[in-house]
């Protein structure tokens, strides 16, 4: 790729590290009279308005030497009283102290940054084929990106390239003195960087395992794919970058077209000289499927509202259901077809999700579509209220992909059949849910539309059990945790904080608030009232005994309150288990997929992962749970 001479041109130094500070220069070759620039107000695949510009300062313009006045418009753009034709060079701060994977992040340990963060976005130019040239900070320190290099060193600094604006700001980039290594999946060329991970960590095999996640997902779009052959025809992306950012404790990815930026807690790698499979490796496992599946859906195959984006303000969509849910449906499934987990693990991982939405009453107020197009201002702003009102549309959306693939199969067809004709159907482009529902049609030779009506569309439970008993699952009710049977979602260490109460619950109907630590319980005795004291609720059971009533003991802004409650007679879970092996094995195993014996070029493993520096301190979380990755909270 030649040198482009009229195109935008950013430098990155990244010197200031101990202030977090990135400074930017921004040179237009060929301004327009009065230029206008803008920086994103938010990342693509993380639907919240955050507010980049609040991060930017110091913000200068030159031309032909002198000083060129800025007046800002709005919150985010500026308008430059520059001359036409004249290089205007553009100089400003970027603060960036948010260790996530959607914004940037720089210390003495390590630098990260997306391009929505840092590139201002040229008004009129947004086409043109863009350049970036990062420094290097520190001899130690190396580059890793997607963006094709035009003049970089060893170490990854240097010029690079991209076709335009939006492939720009798409493509992080990863700093500092990482572990790193690549391999070959049908022929394409995949490199892993890791930040942050301890001496413990068993590089050898996260590329092993990686790299089956990547053989299955492309031969999943593209079964055509010939392995002899020295790189997949058809696959959208000739080379992948994956970036993880170890740390104490958290969670989370953001795909972009040819990478993804994903963390990841340091007890949830693998560790050397173990060979089980921990729950919080699966998890990792799962997250790096989920981020790789969206290569092709959502980034190629997307919604039609999303063609180009608008980075000025919200791009609402109601199709989250199918990108998110549909690549939650077959994360874990992938995991299982490519090998790193059984069947038994897999009903595991499905049943963690199943719960999960029956537990949420606000799957009776809020569809799929709904939600999806509700993400801005619901699933990325969660409250005490979020259960109650609103429905993940990564967990739900899984469960309707769940039922539309076990219905598929009861016909002799699947899902994997629908998605590839979609791919097909949209040139892995933008679609709509028309586009999909044609697809669904002409797989199954049926109308699917009352099913995308009551699935998509409706608040009505999806018929899961009666779709999974027909596959060779067994549907168990099992005995509910004491939160759950109260209607509670509460954190306990050393006392019962109330962080939700679920409608219609127990709870709700005592009079239970969000915010209310609960003390003690009073019950009724033969010696009379007893007080007890309660530091976690599986004391209820103890304390209690067979009385159906009692009164809690709750704080309130300093207030002791006495709250009639009845206590649950009984409460249920769902828990899944095999029935008929072989009916689940044609399920899970789906089309044929190649072993391990088959997977590509021998893997360049690096003799060990490097011992690191410690991280700096740690933004809040923004996933819950480190092993519920489908939980109603955002994972982005």
């Amino acid at each position: 790729m030649k040198q482009h001479l009229s195109a935008p041109h950013y430098r990155i130094d990244a010197r200031q590290r101990h202030a977090h500070l990135y400074e930017v220069t921004l040179t237009i070759p060929a301004p327009a009279a009065q230029q206008e620039v803008s920086l994103p107000v938010w990342i693509p695949g993380s639907y919240l308005v955050r507010e980049f510009s609040k991060n930017l300062q110091q913000l200068q313009a030159r031309q032909k030497g002198r000083r060129v006045a800025i007046q800002q418009l709005d919150k985010c753009r500026w308008q430059v009283a520059s001359q036409a034709g004249s290089a205007l060079e553009l100089r400003y701060e970027v603060y960036a102290f948010d260790n996530s994977v959607r914004t940037a992040w720089l210390d003495s340990q390590r630098g990260f940054f997306n391009g929505t963060s840092l590139c201002l976005r040229v008004h009129g130019q947004e086409g043109l084929p863009h350049q970036i040239t990062v420094e290097s900070p520190d001899d130690s320190w190396r580059a890793a990106t997607a963006l094709t290099a035009l003049k970089a060193d060893r170490r990854g600094f240097g010029l690079y390239q991209a076709a335009d604006y939006d492939e720009l700001v798409d493509s992080p980039f990863e700093l500092g003195d990482f572990w790193q290594a690549s391999f070959s999946a049908c022929g394409v060329e995949h490199q892993i960087v890791v930040a942050g991970a301890p001496a413990s960590f068993d590089s050898a095999r996260l590329l092993r395992d990686t790299q089956q996640i990547c053989e299955t997902a492309i031969r999943f779009w593209h079964p055509e794919v010939d392995p002899a052959k020295p790189a997949a025809s058809g696959v959208p992306h000739q080379r992948y970058v994956f970036m993880l950012n170890v740390v104490d404790d958290n969670y989370g990815g953001l795909e972009h077209r040819a990478s993804t930026a994903l963390i990841c807690g340091r007890r949830d790698l693998p560790r050397l000289g173990e060979t089980r499979t921990p729950e919080g490796y699966t998890t990792l496992l799962g997250l790096i499927c989920h981020e790789y599946f969206h290569t092709w859906n959502v980034k190629r195959l997307r919604p039609a509202e999303l063609a180009r984006y608008d980075y000025t303000q919200e791009n609402y969509t109601q199709l989250l259901w199918f990108f998110e849910g549909f690549t939650s449906y077959y994360d874990d499934l992938l995991l299982r077809r490519a090998g790193l987990i059984d069947d038994a693990a897999y009903l595991r991982l499905l049943n963690k999700a199943l719960n999960q939405v029956l537990q949420a009453p606000g799957r009776l107020v809020q569809s799929v579509a709904e939600a999806s197009f509700d993400a801005w201002v619901k699933y990325y702003r969660q409250d005490e209220n979020t259960a109650n009102a609103t429905i993940s549309y990564y967990t739900k959306g899984s469960l309707v992909a769940l039922c539309l693939d076990l219905t598929l199969r009861a016909q002799g067809k699947s899902l994997d059949q629908a998605l590839r004709a979609v791919w097909q159907r949209c040139s892995g482009g933008p679609m709509s849910e028309a586009d999909f529902a044609q697809v669904l049609n002409e797989v199954s030779g049926r109308d699917f539309g009352p099913e995308l009506k009551a699935w998509v569309h409706g608040v009505a439970d999806l018929p899961v059990q009666a779709l999974l008993e027909k596959t060779g699952v067994r549907w168990h009710d099992d005995p509910a945790q004491p939160a759950q049977a109260l209607g509670l979602r509460v954190t306990e260490n050393g006392s019962i904080q109330i962080k939700a109460v679920l409608r219609g619950g127990l709870a709700e109907k005592a009079g239970m608030a969000a915010g209310d630590e609960w003390l003690g319980l009073e019950v009724a005795a033969k010696s009379g009232t007893q007080g007890w004291r309660l530091s976690k609720l599986d004391d209820l059971a103890l304390y209690a005994g067979p009385t159906k009533r009692a009164t809690a003991l709750v704080a309130r802004d300093r207030r002791l309150l006495r709250l009639p409650l009845k206590l649950p007679a009984q409460a249920t879970t769902v828990r899944l288990a095999i029935e008929q092996a072989a009916l689940v094995k044609a399920w899970l195993g789906g089309d044929p997929t190649p072993g391990p014996a088959s997977l590509g070029a021998p893997v360049s493993v690096p003799a060990a992962a490097p011992e690191t520096k410690a991280q700096g301190p740690q933004s809040p979380r923004k996933t819950g749970a480190r092993l519920a990755k489908k939980a109603s909270t955002p994972s982005k």
